[in-house]
């Protein structure tokens, strides 16, 4: 996600916390959020791709993930 996105939900919160969003700007704060939101969780599962856990005997066993 840009930085420039991501000032912009700050600048968002901020703007809640202080005087109250209008409807507009809800929106876009809402689909800004969803937009980080999904572009944490595709990091974090991209990071969990690559984790392995070494157990006492020195197994290297991936990560698998749980349904």
């Amino acid at each position: 996600m840009k930085q420039e996105h991501i000032d912009r939900i700050n600048e968002l919160a901020k703007k809640a916390r202080t005087e109250g969003l209008t409807p507009e700007e809800t929106e876009e704060r809402d689909r800004l959020r969803k937009a980080y939101i999904a572009d944490f969780r595709r990091s974090l599962e991209s990071h969990l791709e690559n984790t392995y856990v070494v157990d006492v005997k020195g197994n290297k066993t991936k990560l698998q993930k749980k349904h």
